[in-house]
């Protein structure tokens, strides 16, 4: 039996470690090797949507968030919409996380999870999620491009993160990047490797949320005329 696109995915997160250099004070979350249950569930969502062979097009994110992918495995998903959406239980762990409530609402207008999930794959340049350490001691969510040593000790990393994405078998004639500040970096490694003919930049669903929550209808549809475009 051939392998499916699940099935690459599957096994490119099983995978998944970073031994690079990070500077003070940032530390790398690998969510599969310290709870089970994360890739379990993993498995499942991909199953479910994914174990076809179609050719997919890609968006693109920053990293993930220990509160989304960080504990689910699954981009913009939390606990929360695993279950209510995907109806992917998950028991070790109950989240929520901003931007996934944007992400799911936006997939709700598209026609749903199974068609937009046979449209497209979601993943991030830095697929791990990077806390940093504030003042207080405290542990935060931090974006690769957060500091400027950081971008430079992961962007070698994150090159060879994105071909394998490529190599998964997306179509690569455009790329759907999210958030302003996110795009200026891919369009950096893009011009540095040549990974997509075209980049599409919408505004990260964290933004929205936070920001433009009175808009929201405004930016779903957004994302729609966008990525339904042929």
């Amino acid at each position: 039996m051939s392998k499916t696109f699940a099935d690459s995915v599957i096994e490119f997160n099983r995978n998944l470690t970073y031994s690079g250099l990070l500077p003070e004070g940032f530390q790398v979350l690998n969510p599969y090797q310290y709870n089970p249950e994360t890739m379990a569930v993993m498995e499942q969502f991909y199953y479910k949507y994914y174990n076809d062979n179609v050719r997919r097009k890609f968006i693109v994110g920053i990293n993930p968030s220990r509160h989304g992918a960080g504990v689910t495995g699954v981009p913009f998903t939390d606990t929360k919409r695993l279950e209510k959406v995907c109806g992917i239980k998950m028991y070790s762990a109950y989240t929520h996380e901003v931007s996934s409530v944007f992400m799911y609402d936006m997939i709700e207008a598209y026609g749903g999870a199974e068609a937009f999930y046979k449209d497209y794959y979601i993943n991030s340049p830095f697929p791990l999620a990077i806390i940093r350490q504030s003042n207080r001691g405290k542990w935060l969510n931090a974006n690769y491009y957060d500091d400027a040593a950081l971008f430079e000790m992961v962007k070698t990393y994150m090159i060879m993160s994105l071909k394998k994405h490529i190599s998964l078998g997306l179509d690569t004639s455009e790329v759907f990047v999210l958030g302003m500040k996110n795009a200026q970096y891919i369009r950096q490694l893009n011009k540095e490797a040549k990974l997509f003919e075209r980049i599409n930049v919408l505004e990260h669903p964290r933004y929205i949320q936070q920001y433009k929550s009175k808009e929201k209808q405004f930016y779903i549809h957004k994302y729609i005329q966008s990525l339904k475009k042929e």
